[in-house]
Order: structure tokens, then sequence, then C-alpha cells
């Protein structure tokens, strides 16, 4: 699909920092793979959260994870997660 954006290598790493289905009657969880990849996806084109594709579903499920995330200090932590492994591959130039 053209809104896929992560590689299963990168999502592999960094799936374990996000929340998943606990099995609860209720309304539906949103998977956390579509959902990160819709905050990347908008990030990278500059829109505004209502104009997110139908494919990710509700953006106001999606604007609330990202809120939500933040809050927790996730997104830090994948930061650091990605820029280790970057780093291990010898893909970070810290000369800068």
């Amino acid at each position: 699909s053209r809104f896929q954006i992560l590689s299963d290598a990168q999502w592999e790493l960094i799936a374990p920092m996000f929340p998943t289905r606990t099995g609860r009657a209720g309304r539906p969880f949103s998977e956390a793979r579509t959902v990160v990849e819709a905050i990347i996806y908008r990030y990278r084109c500059g829109i505004p959260w209502r104009d997110l594709p139908e494919v990710y579903g509700l953006w106001q499920d999606v604007w609330t994870w990202r809120r939500r995330m933040a809050a927790e200090g996730t997104w830090d932590k994948v930061l650091e997660k990605l820029t280790a492994a970057a780093d291990a591959q010898g893909l970070v130039d810290w000369s800068i």
C-alpha cells in the first residue's frame, strides 16, 4: 500500500513500545502500526489532522493516540531506540 510507511523491520523494533489489544469488550481498538504510520504520514505531508486519509481510520483516534503517547514519553523512547539502532549500523554522523 502507498500508505504503508514503516518496513517490517522498523516496526518490529518499536512495536513493543505501543499498547496492544486487551481483549476487553467495548470500542474497537485501533491497530498500533496503522496509527503510528498515520502519525508519520501526517507529519511527513504537513496536513491537518482532519485530512488524514480514511485508510488510517478516524483522525480523532490518531490524534488522541499521538497526544497520549507524547504525554507518556513514548515518542522519546522510540527516538532513542531508533537512534541507537541507526548508530549501531554506523548511520549516524555525530560530528555535526
